[in-house]
This record gives C-alpha cells, structure tokens and sequence, in this order.
C-alpha cells in the first residue's frame, strides 16, 4: 500500500537541463551554429530586461557570426558539459536522481539542418551520455527542440514560416528516435511551444526583419501550426518505431489571476488563460479550439492548414503532458496597474506574493492550482519539467548557504503532494536547473538555478568547478526517501 507520506513508488525525481544553456563547444566536432550560439550578454543592460538581450535582427546576427569568440556570447561555452558530463552525471546521480531531462542539439547532427546524413561525431557524444546515464541507473527525458534550431534554416528560411523546414525536423527525430531508441522512451517535441510569441527567433528562428512588413503576426502563427503539424508527425513516427516510446508536449504555464473581482478582471484573466491552454489543446486534443479560430479571423489572422494536416493533428495526439512552472501573474483592466517581469512576459504584480531577485512572483500553491486544472481538461498524466528560481547566490567560506532556495521547492513540492492525493496523475518532477547554467533569457551565469554551483562569472571567468550548495543535501533527502522527509 502507498505510504501517504511519499509520493507514488514509481515517481521520477530529478532535474532538467538544456543542450544550448550547459553544452559548450559550440565549434567543436562539426557542430554548426544554432540560434543560441548568437544570444548575447550585454552588461550594460538591465538583468531583467530580457527584449534588451534579445534585439535580434540581419544585422546584429551577421555581427555574431563574424565574432569567431565566446566572449559576449555564453551559450557558446555553457557549463562545458561537453566535456564534464561524467562529472555532472555523478552528481546528479549522487543527488539520487531518478532522471535527467535533457536536449539533443539539432546542430550536432545536423549542422545546417539540410544535411541528408547525421554528422557521426554528433552521435557518438549523445550515445556516451546515454550510455554513462543507463550505467548510474538515470532515466532520459529527451526534448528534439529546446531552442536550438540551426541558424542556416533561420537565415534561409526565416526559420518555422517555411513549410519545408517540417521535413527537416522530422529527419532529425528520426535520427534521434534510431541511434538513441536504445536508451530513450520519453520523449518531448518543443520546449514551450507556445514562447513563439513571446521570442519568435529563440523558439522558431523567426527574424523580424524577414517577415513581410505588416504580416508579422500573421507568420507567428503560420509557423506554429507548421510546429504543430511537425509535433504530431514526429509522435507519429516515434510511435512507429517503437510502441513503448511515450511522447510529450511542453507548456510554460502561466498561472493568471484576476487582480480583483470587477468583471473585466474576471473576463480578461479567463481568456488569458484560455489563450495559454490553446498550445495543449492542440497537442493533446489533436484540434485547435474553435473559439481561438474565432479570435484568430477576427484579428485577420488567417493561418493556412489543409484537411490533410488537420487530420494529421487528430490522430497523432501526445501521450503526457509536461510543462514548466515558475510564477503567477494578475491580470486587470486597469492600464496603470503596477506590473512585474516574469518567465518572458510581464504580468500585473500580485500583492499577496514575494518575488525573487528577478522580480518572478513566488506562488507554491498556483502549482497545485495548475496541476488540477491541467489534469481536469485533458486526463492524461502530467509531468513538471522545469521549476525553480534564479538567485544570486554568495560564496562564504568556500560554501553556499540557500535556505531560500530550500524553502522555495519545499513549499512547491508540498503542493504537489496535495495535488496527487486529490487524485492528479502526476509521474515526474524534474527541478530546473539542478546545476548552475546559462540563463535562457539573459545569458547570464549569475542568475543561478543549481543545487550544484559552478564557478563562472557571466563574462566567463572562473575555473568552471562544480560544488555543492547546502539545497544539495536536502534534496538528496527529498528523493530518498520519495518526499517523506517533507513532513518528517
């Protein structure tokens, strides 16, 4: 019988990571450029203003490529996983990891994304890490697209807004589903597919500069559905290969809440959130929801999708869905209420929560919320990818001392628990980051993640070594004794 202390027998514990964010060696073994290869730290900008970091255009893309150093360019060097991942695969094995979710850089095996052939080196690296992950007992949790697509389909074919570059993706799952198949059984398509609003060139190589002037929007949406079309083909494919394979979608999940009572509070929060379930309905109910088509042709948004498609999204439905949660928001009709950043977005600051040093609202018990919302609407088991907060992180005596972070996961994972004992199907949780990294938004090191701190600046000084903070110890004792220690 199921201890009530400790969440199900079966529960995978563990953390998550992202090839572009930890890899290193962007140059390395005929791995070609992808788009986080030109995301830049820019230290006269503010650390919260993500657009600022991210002002992307021909121009400053065609600088990037120029610069043939990592200097302002992070992502480029990562953690140098590509070379420490023993080390780090320890750890999170002596963490007591039940899995690892990690990505496969498209660019390792496809350089330019239009290759016929894999390139080989690029698949003998991601075999060692699944080998040396079976050895310490590590199960993957594979995501093919965690913004990492080749910059040449970016520069080519404006990224997602080509149809053809469906094909393109499909090739690379395949690659991925055959040489790896061996060691791998979950699998994600794309990480946050609904982000494509929020950084079109990150999610889906989309340059502004590219797009037809005043079709912007237009686009945005053409190449999400192209996204979507490709998720279920690569579900389709993945099913094929091998029935034990168990596909996911991604969603970042922005908890809203209206700021008061007064209806239009009310009215604007339910459509946000509606508009942020949109990306799932898709995935896991295989049709797009007919008020979203609604708002769409209102908005003279008109995407091209053929029978042929549609039927394509209604037979090759995702079998888990899995999502990242790190904040709530508020929303309100008034245009001058105070607002506060948060996972790439801005939302009305909520005056019941703290916030961490970059401003995302702290809110353990919108997790419970989302967890029993999302089991409700779509009945399918669900699985936390990503959470966590950035901190800064001070270094006394040769260790690092992060009661917050601690108090953080530990009111998160309380509600968890409440959530599986009100009957949620909830399979797995792995933390964002386990291990200091790149930040998506800002590239900086010193927005830190990790039970496990790595001595790097945001400029890339440091000696890279691995340590471990007190948070590393307690989640040890979270896993093992599966969440009993939580209430002991």
């Amino acid at each position: 019988m199921q201890n009530k202390k400790t969440f199900p027998n079966d529960f995978l514990w563990g953390g998550a990571i992202a090839a572009n964010q930890v890899e290193g060696g962007w140059n390395l073994d005929g791995k070609g450029l992808s788009v986080a290869d030109i995301a830049s730290y820019k230290p006269d900008v503010d650390n919260k203003d993500y657009a600022a970091h991210m002002d992307i255009s021909t121009a400053t893309i065609e600088a990037a490529m120029a610069d043939e150093t990592d200097k302002w360019y992070p992502k480029r060097r990562g953690i140098d996983f590509y070379h420490r991942y023993k080390e780090d695969l320890a750890l999170f094995s002596e963490l007591g990891f039940k899995t690892l979710r990690l990505s496969i850089a498209w660019t390792r095996l496809f350089p330019t994304g239009e290759e016929e052939y894999p390139n080989e080196k690029g698949i003998l690296f991601y075999q060692a890490v699944f080998k040396e992950m079976k050895r310490l007992g590590i199960i993957p949790i594979v995501t093919l697209s965690h913004y990492e697509m080749p910059l040449a389909l970016s520069l080519n074919y404006n990224g997602w807004v080509n149809r053809r570059v469906i094909d393109d993706f499909v090739r690379f799952a395949t690659v991925c589903f055959e040489e790896f198949g061996e060691y791998v059984e979950y699998w994600l398509t794309f990480n946050e597919i609904d982000s494509i609003h929020r950084h079109p060139f990150t999610t889906a190589g989309i340059v502004p500069d590219k797009c037809t002037p005043g079709k912007e929007e237009q686009e945005i949406y053409q190449a999400l559905h192209h996204q979507f079309v490709a998720s279920a083909l690569v579900t389709k494919v993945a099913h094929e290969k091998n029935p034990n394979n168990k596909i996911g979608c991604m969603l970042t999940k922005l908890m809203t809440y209206p700021l008061t009572c007064a209806p239009i509070d009310v009215e604007l929060t339910l459509k946000k959130n509606l508009e942020n379930n949109f990306y799932t309905d898709v995935q896991v109910k295989g049709e797009y929801p007919k008020m979203i088509e609604t708002a769409l042709k209102n908005n003279g948004i008109n995407i091209e999708i053929t029978d042929e498609e549609r039927q394509i999204l209604k037979e090759n439905t995702v079998d888990f869905l899995s999502f990242s949660y790190y904040m709530s928001m508020a929303e309100s009709g008034d245009p001058n209420a105070e607002r506060t950043p948060g996972n790439t977005v801005l939302g009305v600051k909520n005056p019941y929560l703290p916030s961490t040093d970059w401003g995302w609202q702290i809110d353990p018990k919108g997790l419970k919320i989302a967890l029993i919302e999302l089991y409700d609407r779509y009945n399918v088991p669900l699985m936390i990818v990503e959470n966590g907060m950035g901190s800064v992180d001070i270094v006394e005596d040769g260790a690092i001392h992060d009661p917050y972070r601690v108090e953080y996961f530990k009111e998160h994972f309380k509600q968890m628990k409440e959530a599986i004992d009100e009957g949620v199907d909830l399979i797995g949780y792995t933390s964002w980051a386990p291990i200091d990294l790149v930040s998506a938004g800002t590239s900086q090191m010193s927005k830190r993640y990790g039970f496990i701190y790595v001595d790097a600046d945001d400029e890339g000084n440091g000696t890279y070594d691995r340590s471990k903070k007190d948070s590393f110890d307690w989640y040890q004792e979270v896993i093992a004794t599966n969440g009993a220690s939580l209430v002991e």
